[in-house]
């Protein structure tokens, strides 16, 4: 009878260990940060997951999550594509997490849209691309092409009075696209073929005398020549000081970047990168109270007052407090209630407006042009109202008769024409 007594104790403990165990894991809500921490991205992608951390802990500060702890559960992609597809199905198969916050390049996004929409993942996208694509499965929180590209060669044109482009990217989908969007609109708006130069690079590149050299005599004629810069990662520490080694200033020939904000200029010596240019939509140097606060935050997370802030940082930032605010409205961390619950969502943004969540699961963003100063930060010359994120370009044919809505047609390439899904799975 005793030993009756012992089994059934026995299996009482356990059951009731099993069930602290439970409500343990019932308690927390995971997230997925899927960033490069070591590779040629990391210069770019660490700061983000770091981000990804403070909001973390400012949220568990305030009460957590639907009454439960935010868990953030970090991997390296290690700047290696396929593995960025990898580590999402570990997030979550076996983590089990409930969003993924990350990827900075295309190709590491593309490499993850099948495994989101496979699973039916939720992924928060905080860097500017390309456009072309609207998946059911991801909030691009970064600038499309109409809110970073398309504005910044037209500051160009008629404030720099530039006649002739050098696009200059690393070799990937992001630099790619974007320049035959540039190119298309450029030439729309007369500009000939012949004063156009397209060069890519491969991931890492160092060499850039011969490429500076072609983009200097691109202006022999006496035209004024800008560069238009999709580098991406370590690579622009070689372009940049290739310039200054050529003599080439922000009068002479204007660099506008779309992948170089505060943190990559924090490694380069900036003494003579006066007068270039880059395009975002926020700047560490925006005057305002919301902007003051985040870098006064993220100062002291990081006990480092010399970290700076930028702009897919403010996205990642946008990104998760949207993510709450439809978590709390769905009263559920289910991807689909959630995606419903998304759309209409409006966040501050660090620079004064509000960011809206649209139906084509792009963003209401300002845009804003900045020269780089001597210490590495950014005057704001031009800055515009917010404009809405376009997923499909209007300067290219095919994609210009595409719209994506996804509350109301359920569909991110939608033909205007034809009114019909192209498709639905967004890996075109």
């Amino acid at each position: 009878m005793r030993t009756l007594n012992f089994t059934v104790a026995g299996a009482a403990l356990c059951l009731a260990m099993a069930g602290t165990a439970w409500a343990q894991d019932g308690d927390t809500i995971k997230i997925g940060v899927l960033h490069s921490l070591s590779g040629t991205m990391a210069i770019s992608e660490t700061t983000l997951k770091d981000t990804v951390l403070m909001m973390v802990e400012q949220q568990n500060a305030k009460g957590g999550l639907l009454g439960k702890k935010i868990e953030a559960v970090v991997v390296d992609p290690a700047s290696d594509w396929p593995l960025f597809a990898e580590k999402a199905r570990e997030l979550i198969s076996v983590q089990g997490v409930d969003a993924i916050f990350g990827c900075w390049t295309s190709v590491s996004r593309k490499s993850v849209l099948p495994v989101v929409e496979e699973l039916n993942g939720l992924l928060f996208y905080p860097v500017q691309y390309e456009g072309e694509e609207s998946s059911k499965n991801v909030i691009y929180t970064g600038a499309a092409p109409n809110q970073q590209a398309i504005p910044a060669v037209d500051y160009m044109a008629g404030e720099l009075g530039v006649e002739k482009w050098a696009l200059l990217g690393t070799d990937y989908v992001y630099p790619r696209t974007t320049n035959t969007i540039l190119e298309s609109y450029l030439k729309g708006k007369g500009v000939a073929e012949g004063d156009i130069f397209v060069n890519y690079t491969p991931f890492g590149h160092s060499d850039w005398s011969k490429i500076v050299a072609d983009v200097v005599a691109l202006g022999k004629d006496g035209k004024k020549v800008g560069v238009v810069s999709t580098i991406n990662g370590d690579a622009n520490v070689g372009f940049y000081k290739e310039l200054a080694a050529a003599g080439v200033s922000a009068d002479d020939i204007p660099v506008m970047a779309f992948s170089v904000g505060e943190e990559e200029l924090s490694g380069l010596d900036t003494a003579n990168l006066v007068g270039h240019l880059a395009a975002w939509n926020y700047f560490e140097s925006a005057d305002t109270p919301e902007n003051k606060a985040f870098i006064e935050s993220w100062h002291k997370f990081t006990g480092n007052a010399e970290r700076v802030t930028n702009d897919p940082m403010e996205a990642t930032m946008i990104g998760f407090n949207a993510w709450v605010q439809a978590v709390e409205k769905a009263g559920t961390t289910d991807t689909d209630p959630v995606l419903k619950a998304i759309v209409g969502v409006e966040v501050p943004n660090l620079t004064g407006s509000m960011a809206k969540v649209l139906p084509n699961h792009h963003l209401t963003k300002p845009v804003l042009i900045g020269e780089i100063r001597d210490d590495g930060q950014f005057d704001i010359v031009s800055q515009t109202d917010p404009v809405p994120g376009d997923a499909w370009t209007d300067f290219l044919p095919d994609s210009a008769k595409l719209d994506a809505d996804w509350p109301g047609k359920e569909c991110g390439m939608w033909n205007t024409e034809t009114n019909s899904c192209v498709q639905v799975q967004s890996n075109y």
